[in-house]
């Protein structure tokens, strides 16, 4: 049984357990497995190597990087990237990636896995491109480029997300994260209100949602009222939500560390080729 991430987020109603969230899988990839190194290649070997990086690195929260499966599953799979292009559609490529049956079914045996070995003292966090993003890069790895989204478009790819999420239903995930990435600013501010078919599901399920958007964001969005934290280097929830104060920037050059507010925690991503000690250097000074 996965722990709910609500449940240790500070500020909310659990009991706030949760002080340093990572993002560490090119960092783990690069040290455990080299430059070319694949996790994806099935559930035992992905479950090796994370084992490895949890107890390498101790993390309050356990990420697994769904966005990456897929990209490692096409990247074997190269017959399939002609199948993303067939239609014009903006949100085809997406949908034609999220249907595929061996990269769901590995997606399902991975979490099963991982589930068990966290034996519920870590929740279990689905990291994944948020829609806006995922469907860029879907068509980018169909070989398009200077797609326009529209909000249609978007909430397309939301709902095929949210059918994603529907085949783990049977799964005690305690959250899900949508990231943002940086390069989309250009293409404008994104209401939230666009990814409701995923955040339903998502509630549907009770499972915690978090948001880390890049640039420029809508915070005046109902739906944000849906999201239990945000992340961020420059914006902050009111309580109840918790936010998560993006500090890698400070950390890494070695700068001093913000004291954490009520309902705050450190949110850090670390770089693939960071050396470890230094990394575990600056964990321990995260933990204080």
């Amino acid at each position: 049984m996965s722990r709910h991430l609500a449940e240790d987020l500070p500020g909310g109603t659990g009991g706030g357990g949760l002080r340093v969230w990572l993002k560490a899988s090119a960092y783990t990839r690069r040290l455990l497995l080299g430059a070319d190194g694949d996790p994806w290649t099935g559930a035992a070997q992905y479950l090796a190597y994370f084992s490895q990086a949890q107890g390498l690195l101790r993390p309050d929260a356990a990420v697994l990087e769904v966005g990456e499966l897929f990209d490692s599953w096409l990247s074997r799979h190269p017959e399939a990237v002609a199948e993303l292009g067939s239609k014009r559609r903006a949100s085809f490529p997406l949908r034609k990636l999220l249907e595929q049956d061996e990269p769901r079914r590995l997606l399902a045996e991975v979490v099963e896995a991982v589930v068990a070995n966290l034996r519920g003292q870590t929740p279990l966090v689905l990291a994944m491109p948020s829609p806006k993003h995922w469907l860029l890069h879907a068509n980018a790895l169909a070989g398009r480029s200077g797609i326009e989204t529209n909000p249609d478009a978007i909430e397309d790819a939301a709902m095929y997300m949210a059918d994603l999420l529907r085949a783990l239903s049977a799964q005690p995930v305690g959250g899900v994260l949508l990231e943002e990435h940086p390069a989309d600013d250009r293409l404008g501010t994104t209401d939230l209100e666009h990814y409701r078919p995923l955040i339903n599901v998502a509630r549907h399920y009770r499972w915690s949602l978090a948001w880390r958007p890049r640039g420029d964001a809508d915070l005046g969005s109902p739906a944000l009222a849906e999201f239990d934290a945000l992340i961020s280097a420059d914006l902050w929830l009111q309580r109840p939500a918790s936010s998560g104060v993006d500090v890698g920037a400070v950390l890494w050059q070695g700068g001093d560390l913000p004291t954490l507010d009520q309902g705050q925690f450190y949110f850090v991503e670390i770089p693939a080729d960071q050396q470890p000690e230094f990394v575990l250097d600056s964990l321990a000074r995260l933990r204080g």
